[in-house]
């Protein structure tokens, strides 16, 4: 029998806990996610520091999440990622397509694939809504985004993104992974992985969902994969309590939790540092101990009553219709104060017009979902720069694909998935601005100019943050794995100051 469990048995036989057994109280605790976290409080005095080693059996614990020096001086800190789940058009909202307008009904050869498979011809699809010029730039915006076109000579238009799969699930995971199959850690685990936080008492990777459900494929889209579990998001809600299981089990005292604290502190001391084979025994104390930390920093940090109501007008707070995501893009302006490196927000959830997966009616989805995020994300450009956090922050806008210039029935006006060419958008952390790079072809069916795949994207994420995303590496299976692949890519030159 091996020691954890004879450590299992003899913690039976011992005394008692709040009149319960020590395994039935640690037992009815464990489902709290803050009230197991106190396992790991006394790691900040060194008690553990002295007793727990890496796999080695000799190093002597560190911190996963200690802050780490780049590779090179990074133009950026942070990264908040807008993501519109569903697939925008971008030929309907950034891309302008005259050719479109002229075509619209008409049925053309182009070449598609998506979710109905691969087509040789389509009836054209018209954009819905007017586009015009903005900023000194002159960016193209259609009528989707009044508010944000006003920010348009701050943002660089990649107009020729390229993704590996037209379905939802693997194409997620292009996006957020690198790689379309699951298993592998996310975007936001390697800014982690590579940089470490530098806020010891709030996660380093947060994540923000739709109130209404997730993404397909779930938590496979914020997950560390084979990297320890400490790298993984931690998800906060934009509706209610935004952080769960942040309070201490119920009933309990200030003096139980610190009974409990010391007892379970000294038992991991004793017997979790005696095996050599421990490689996860870092991740989790640090796991364990921002959990608790959280307890006391993570409600002033969601607290958005201290929010003067012209700052909740800017992001559309006070309005139905943007309240939510309103709500996210605040929370994540004050997550960036508090040094979170990396912060995912999502549009939409579930399936179908529950988020942008216009199939069926591109006006009535479009108007809905664009309606909801216009403001806010307006709101948090403009925040940030007025704060000068923008200088130090990439924002990234865009979904997982674009949607294709046919329609995807005999009628209507839906558009199917688009993979071959679309839109997405970058602003701050040393992003040159009111530029537009790469182009689709006169449909918008492909990129046709200057073609970047989503690797390139991550490459040029990294790359402002301080990391070379060629030299960023996590062995694993036999290889030094990589956000870009073993094969690496190249950032956006382009659009970089």
């Amino acid at each position: 029998m091996n020691s954890r469990s004879k450590t299992s048995r003899d913690t039976n036989s011992n005394g008692s806990f709040c009149g319960q057994t020590r395994r039935e109280f640690i037992g009815n605790i464990a489902g709290g996610f803050a009230s197991l976290a106190l396992t790991g409080l006394l790691t900040s005095d060194g008690f553990l520091d002295s007793q727990a080693y890496a796999a080695d059996g000799v190093s002597p614990y560190t911190n996963p999440l200690a802050p780490k020096q780049p590779h090179f001086t990074p133009k950026a800190k942070h990264v908040i990622f807008l993501f519109m789940y569903g697939g925008p058009s971008h030929v309907d909202t950034f891309d302008y397509k005259p050719s479109l307008i002229k075509l619209n009904d008409k049925t053309v050869q182009v070449k598609t694939k998506g979710r109905g498979g691969e087509r040789n011809q389509g009836r054209i699809v018209g954009p819905k809504w007017e586009f015009k010029q903005y900023g000194e730039s002159g960016q193209w915006v259609s009528g989707l985004f009044p508010h944000l076109a006003t920010c348009v000579d701050d943002i660089a238009f990649i107009k020729s993104m390229t993704a590996d799969s037209p379905l939802h699930g693997s194409a997620m995971l292009m996006m957020n992974a690198g790689r379309i199959i699951s298993g592998h850690p996310s975007l936001g685990s390697w800014v982690n992985y590579g940089l470490g936080s530098v806020n010891e008492n709030l996660p380093g990777y947060v994540v923000m969902l739709d109130r209404i459900g997730g993404p397909i494929s779930g938590a496979k889209n914020w997950s560390s994969g084979y990297m320890p579990a400490v790298f993984q998001g931690t998800v906060f809600r934009s509706d209610g309590t935004p952080i769960l299981n942040l309070k201490r089990a119920q009933g309990m005292s200030d003096s139980q939790q610190r009974r409990l604290l010391d007892y379970l502190h000294k038992y991991n001391a004793t017997h979790l540092s005696k095996h050599a084979d421990n490689t996860d025994l870092a991740a989790r104390i640090s796991s364990y101990e921002l959990a608790y930390k959280m307890q006391s920093a993570a409600p002033e940090a969601v607290d958005l009553n201290s929010e003067p109501e012209h700052i909740k007008e800017l992001y559309g707070i006070n309005e139905k219709e943007t309240e939510e995501y309103g709500t996210k893009c605040l929370l994540a302006r004050r997550l960036v104060e508090r040094g979170v490196r990396f912060i995912q927000l999502y549009s939409g959830g579930a399936h179908n017009d529950a988020n942008w997966d216009a199939h069926g009616d591109i006006e009535r989805n479009h108007n809905k979902h664009a309606k909801a995020t216009d403001k806010p994300i307006a709101g948090l450009l403009k925040d940030l720069k007025q704060r000068g956090l923008l200088d130090e922050t990439i924002v990234v806008w865009g979904g997982e694909f674009g949607r294709q210039p046919t329609a995807e029935y005999a009628k209507g006006t839906g558009r199917d998935h688009n993979s071959y060419g679309f839109t997405m958008w970058m602003a701050g952390g040393g992003i040159k601005g009111g530029i537009s790079v790469g182009e689709t072809d006169e449909l918008g069916s492909a990129a046709a100019k200057d073609p970047f795949h989503v690797r390139h994207l991550h490459a040029t994420i990294l790359h402002q943050l301080g990391i070379d995303p060629n030299q960023l590496t996590y062995f694993h299976s036999g290889l030094d794995q990589k956000l870009v692949g073993v094969e690496g890519a190249e950032p956006i030159w382009q659009v970089m100051s």
